[in-house]
């Protein structure tokens, strides 16, 4: 039955026997048959034969589509790469314009002289062979506590100590205060002394808050160098109160003997000119009203 569908086709009188198209849409269901097309024959062969896909109609190539590769427009390499940059070159540029009303923040040199001020901040010292860090901004207003009071005898040092420099007990950061004064105290002293000296202790015109306490003292004493104790031969205590003198008490037995016998009572300014020269003592105001205050009834 196809291959008589295929004469019909094929033959001149099947163009007459083939149906009218319709002219209206069939509503009632009925459907035209299927047709069957034949594919026309291809030869799949590798071969130059005639029909093969490699044969010369199949490869020649038709003539309006011959093209001349040497007249075409290509563009060429350069304009291409500026094209391609000129996009970001405009950015750049804008980015640039962007940023060229808008403030800079240049960066702080570090001065010789910043250097110099930092370093004045912090002092490391070497105590009993362990090496220490002074905070030198927090002691800053109580270095005057310590200071160098000229000599006596064959060159012994005087070294004074004013208690009423000392900083106040109820400071929020008042152990890191006198952690960092101890050392300094134990470090100049170290710095002052060479061979034998003496010990000033300015007790006057320092109030209770500004007493060292009991573990302060002990701390001094044992922090001190063997050399130091060794060479200390007296330590004389101006204007004692019965706090200093209860203090005093209470450390003999953590303190060896020979330096209880080292400690002295002096209760005058005149006394204390007895037994050292005053020329280069710094004695501070409020002590020597102090003085005169309580001693104005023997006078």
């Amino acid at each position: 039955m196809d291959n008589q569908y295929d004469e019909d086709m094929t033959s001149p009188s099947g163009a007459e026997n083939r149906p009218a198209p319709p002219s209206s849409l069939d509503l009632h269901g009925t459907h035209p048959q299927r047709k069957k097309l034949a594919a026309p024959e291809i030869n799949l062969s590798l071969d130059q034969s005639e029909g093969s896909i490699l044969s010369d109609d199949a490869l020649d190539t038709p003539d309006d589509l011959d093209i001349n590769v040497d007249d075409m427009d290509t563009p060429d390499e350069a304009d291409s790469l500026d094209y391609a940059g000129h996009g970001n070159e405009q950015e750049w540029q804008e980015s640039q314009q962007d940023t060229v009303g808008e403030p800079t923040e240049a960066i702080p040199e570090y001065t010789t002289e910043e250097e110099r001020q930092d370093a004045k901040l912090w002092r490391t010292v070497i105590i009993g062979e362990q090496e220490h860090r002074i905070d030198m901004k927090c002691i800053g207003p109580y270095q005057r506590v310590i200071s160098h009071g000229g000599y006596y005898g064959d060159l012994n040092a005087i070294i004074v100590f004013a208690a009423c420099f000392l900083p106040d007990s109820n400071r929020d950061n008042y152990h890191y205060i006198m952690e960092n004064l101890f050392l300094y105290v134990i470090s100049t002293l170290e710095l002052m002394v060479a061979e034998d000296y003496m010990i000033v202790y300015l007790n006057g015109a320092t109030p209770r808050r500004r007493m060292p306490g009991l573990g302060w003292l002990k701390k001094c004493y044992h922090m001190i160098d063997r050399r130091l104790r060794k060479n200390l031969k007296s330590f004389i205590i101006v204007h004692p109160s019965w706090f200093i003198r209860t203090i005093l008490a209470v450390t003999r037995p953590f303190i060896s003997s020979k330096f209880s016998s080292k400690i002295k009572y002096v209760n005058s300014l005149a006394e204390l000119s007895e037994l050292i020269p005053m020329e280069y003592v710094h004695i501070p105001e409020s002590i020597v009203k102090t003085d005169k205050s309580l001693n104005a009834s023997d006078s």
